[in-house]
């Protein structure tokens, strides 16, 4: 279960990213956010961005043209 949602639905690159990573600055370790996002883009982002920062892509999926990922962070 999350602790955070962040809505990123109808942003494109790199607002999704940059406004996850404001949200989990104001996180504890451990802790996880939710964010549904609708830029196709957004998985290799997501993936590079959780890569660079060392946090937890802890799950991707995709339904209906919406990308749904949990960070963790650490």
């Amino acid at each position: 279960m999350a602790d955070k949602t962040l809505d990123a639905k109808g942003l494109n690159c790199p607002l999704p990213i940059l406004r996850a990573k404001k949200a989990l600055k104001e996180m504890q370790p451990g802790q996880i956010l939710a964010v549904e996002a609708t830029d196709p883009g957004s998985a290799k982002d997501f993936e590079s961005f959780c890569a660079q920062t060392g946090n937890s892509l802890v799950k991707a999926s995709e339904a209906a043209g919406v990308y749904y990922y949990e960070i963790k962070k650490t």
